[in-house]
């Protein structure tokens, strides 16, 4: 793993958001306006705020799933800018259920530009299930034959599948029991740490943000924009008793400061 810079060396950059606006076709207000963010290489970023300010939106925007209508978004990478690889993970699974398990792995090869220029051996599709917490025996099967929890797994898999630099999580613990969202935090980050993988994570959960991140962002306001940002002061190995830490409960009850302090998101302004 790449050791983190020291303080006399200045961070590299993954993603670098500069005036962005993205504004709807036919829509009265901007989702965002002035938005500038950040965000190192090797770092895992949470970004919390209201219902409806947009953080789903800004996750797709980095992905290039979504255009910004004006502003400067540059996507850096360790790798080459032809082969950069960006992995996301939604809150459903969204797995094709006629397909194995190990075939839903090597669905990423078979699309983009690169279509069809490497394939999965078994021995790779068994070491990315055993990187998530799935077994070999399970490649055999389809969707219906796994657990909620096993299926995010896979889809977690399948995210990593294109070797990425970059990885999106776009609240993909919302549809799991707690006991069982708790361990997929641990392994997620234990995934961050062993890879050195640049993250970032939508969630509406602050706990899960405290625990998982280095860094906090807030998005709030209408339209929409970076109110607060703040850092975690827990180790990079995150063990389960980080949680029961004071540490933990004071950079939890900072992002729940900043959170009620939030401007409200033009969708609650509506309803409020």
């Amino acid at each position: 793993m790449p050791s983190p810079p020291s303080a006399s060396e200045k961070p590299s950059p993954a993603f670098s958001l500069r005036n962005l606006e993205l504004r709807f076709k036919g829509a009265e207000r901007a989702v965002f306006q002035n938005l500038c963010l950040d965000v190192v290489q090797g770092e895992f970023l949470s970004i919390v705020g209201p219902s409806g300010c947009g953080k789903s939106t800004l996750l797709k925007m980095l992905a290039g799933l979504l255009m910004p209508t004006s502003g400067e978004l540059n996507r850096h990478s360790t790798f080459a800018e032809s082969s950069r690889r960006i992995g996301f993970v939604f809150q459903h699974p969204t797995l094709l259920p006629w397909r194995t398990a190990a075939d839903n792995l090597k669905l990423p090869l078979e699309l983009g530009p690169d279509a069809g220029s490497r394939q999965l051996s078994p021995t790779e599709c068994e070491d990315l299930l055993l990187q998530v917490g799935l077994t070999a025996a399970d490649a055999d099967k389809r969707p219906s034959e796994l657990s909620g929890g096993m299926q995010m797994r896979l889809s977690l898999a399948r995210a990593l599948a294109t070797g990425p630099d970059i990885l999106l999580l776009d609240e993909p613990f919302a549809a799991v029991d707690d006991l069982l969202r708790l361990r997929l935090q641990e392994d997620v980050r234990g995934l961050y740490e062993k890879k050195n993988l640049t993250t970032i994570l939508v969630t509406h959960n602050l706990h899960e943000a405290v625990f998982m991140s280095d860094r906090v962002i807030v998005l709030g306001g209408s339209p929409s924009r970076v109110v607060d940002t703040i850092p975690v002061s827990g180790p990079r190995s995150r063990e389960a008793d980080f949680r029961q830490s004071s540490a933990f409960f004071d950079d939890l009850r900072l992002v729940t400061a900043a959170l009620f302090r939030t401007p409200l998101s033009g969708k609650e302004v509506e309803h409020a």
